[in-house]
């Protein structure tokens, strides 16, 4: 009696003190178990949505047949062997176990390779999925969830953007509507159907993390926590409306499954090489040969830049493009075509989707002001790395043989080495101590700038180099090997 007395005690203290917070919030328990309530009843319902764009959500099954890896490198097979060992010995030959060898025929039959997933693009049998999935793949398979298997063709694939286009022989066949990716909002709920697993018809749902992630060469990825394993490449990520803003395409995992951080190609850049890949079975992009890095805050400050951003030119490709527009190593670029540059990996992007042989205009910084200069955008297959000078050569007797404020003897670079970097000026670091080595400088990197000014020669550099004011960041334009980059240090105090 005592022990229920005390629990009925506990009980109505509990609902006394639940009822007093729910009025010092201005909330009788009424209205605070319907606003619980409400929010139950608030989560979506994806059961109507997945029946009606799940029959269009296609399994993809690879194969591959056998190689024969003996013949194909011109070497003898064991059987082969075992005929060449009796013709010169005669006889039986024992096998190395001691049994009689029994002539074995290589199957020709085709094995599973992999399974994906994919969805349709059209009631004509167009099919879009992962250009990784079908990498390498002998024969593709389609099959629908009403259990129809269809051989495909492979239109094309992009592994740039990991795209790729099949076609499957039937009409009136279920597809998808294509969303715009450029409108999603990070929040946004979306789910991904597929296979993972070979799970066919696998519905997971989630929210957009971030709308884009740089995690592409071409292009941002959508970032979401949809459940994605293997076997979901290639699938769709579906809003809430049954449009496709994604293809699932890669996952961020410690274990091999899913960790709650998945990655889909946007579904605009995927229909744009998807179109040219149905028309030509390749994509074409843009290129004007140059190498570049990201801009640093300490880069900028140091270029006088309002803030970090723009794409650093590390190396133009001589004879390129950009060499023939003016582009030089160390500039800034900071629009193309009229189009802000905020990131380096926005570049690559601006630059491919141009038009091949089209005049583009490209804004740079340079020496603390902007520059405006034409470039004809040349195509982006076949493109031949940037070389230039290795940044190295014999060693001249240095200017000075104490270390500068930045902790560098430098001497003068010699006629050959100009001529090999495509350079006026410049000088070439003999030793490295202090605040130079602490930036990672190295012996043989060739110094071309001293906070936008033009080094000429050792002399006018470490001129320079005494009247820097320890107390602000100063900025050098490296050249190592074939490329070259902004150095931001501080001189060392008198």
């Amino acid at each position: 009696m005592k022990n229920n007395f005390s629990a009925g005690s506990k009980t109505l203290s509990a609902l006394v003190l639940g009822a007093s917070l729910w009025m010092s919030l201005g909330m009788s328990p009424a209205t605070a178990a319907s606003a619980v309530t409400g929010a139950v009843i608030g989560l979506p319902d994806f059961a109507d949505l997945v029946e009606r764009v799940g029959p269009a959500v296609v399994n993809i099954r690879t194969t591959e047949r056998p190689k024969q890896s003996n013949r194909a490198n011109g070497l003898p097979g064991d059987d082969e062997m075992q005929e060449l060992l009796r013709r010169f010995f005669g006889g039986n030959v024992p096998s190395p176990q001691g049994r009689t060898p029994r002539r074995q025929t290589p199957s020709d039959e085709p094995v599973n390779r992999g399974v994906g997933s994919g969805f349709i693009l059209s009631d004509d049998g167009h099919v879009l999925t992962n250009a990784h999935v079908v990498d390498g793949a002998d024969e593709v398979f389609v099959t629908l969830t009403d259990k129809r298997e269809f051989k495909a063709k492979v239109l094309g694939a992009d592994a740039r953007t990991d795209v790729a286009v099949l076609k499957i022989e039937g009409d009136k066949l279920p597809f998808l509507l294509m969303g715009d990716s450029d409108k999603i909002r990070a929040g946004e709920w979306v789910i991904a159907i597929g296979s993972p697993f070979n799970l066919e018809n696998t519905v997971t749902a989630g929210i957009i993390s971030a709308k884009a992630r740089d995690t592409g060469e071409y292009l941002p990825l959508i970032q979401s926590d949809v459940a994605v394993n293997p076997g979901n490449s290639g699938g769709p990520l579906i809003n809430m409306r049954g449009e496709v803003i994604g293809i699932n395409s890669q996952i961020a995992t410690l274990s091999g499954g899913s960790n709650g951080i998945s990655f889909a190609v946007p579904i605009n850049e995927a229909i744009r090489v998807s179109d040219q890949l149905k028309k030509s079975g390749k994509v074409t992009r843009g290129r004007i040969g140059v190498q570049i890095g990201e801009v640093s805050k300490e880069v900028a400050e140091s270029l006088g830049l309002p803030s970090a951003q723009g794409a650093e030119v590390s190396l133009v490709e001589p004879g390129g493009p950009a060499d023939k527009a003016g582009i030089k190593s160390g500039d800034i670029i900071l629009k193309f075509n009229g189009k802000p540059v905020a990131r380096s990996s926005d570049l690559p992007r601006l630059v491919g989707d141009t038009a091949l042989d089209s005049k583009a205009t490209v804004t740079l910084w340079r020496k603390g002001a902007e520059l405006t200069l034409p470039v004809t955008v040349a195509e982006l297959d076949g493109d031949k790395p940037a070389k230039g000078g290795k940044g190295k050569g014999g060693k001249a007797e240095p200017e000075a043989k104490k270390p500068n404020a930045l902790g560098l003897i430098v001497s003068d670079l010699n006629a050959d080495q100009k001529k090999e970097l495509g350079v006026s000026g410049g000088v070439v670091i003999e030793s490295v101590e202090g605040v130079a080595a602490g930036a990672q400088l190295e012996e043989g990197d060739v110094l071309l700038q001293l906070n936008n000014t033009e080094i000429k020669d050792a002399k006018q550099f470490n001129a320079a180099v005494a009247k820097l004011d320890p107390k602000k960041a100063s900025v050098l334009l490296v050249r190592r090997e074939d490329s070259t980059r902004f150095i931001s240090l501080r001189p060392s105090a008198k």
